[in-house]
């Protein structure tokens, strides 16, 4: 079982060695990792910390997701501009 208390999207990168992270559920919650694996493990941990983080400075604190997703995909690129 993956332990998180928010959802999770790990995106794959042009660069094989790095996947980048974000919760959609917990603005400002981002990070890289260099597997999927990798960045399960730093979400779990950096997202208490995020938490902790925004409960001293006052923010408020989203609910925990009872049932968290997380969704492995591409990074989206940007459209071109004409």
């Amino acid at each position: 079982m993956i332990d998180l208390k928010y959802s999770l999207v790990i995106e794959a990168t042009d660069d094989p060695e790095f996947f980048g992270f974000y919760s959609p559920e917990l603005e400002g919650f981002t990070g890289i990792g260099h597997s999927v694996e990798d960045c399960l493990y730093k979400a779990k941990w950096g997202m208490l910390e995020h938490v902790n983080l925004l409960r001293e400075k006052g923010f408020p604190i989203p609910k925990e997701n009872p049932n968290p997703i997380v969704t492995i995909q591409n990074e989206k690129r940007a459209e071109a501009v004409a």
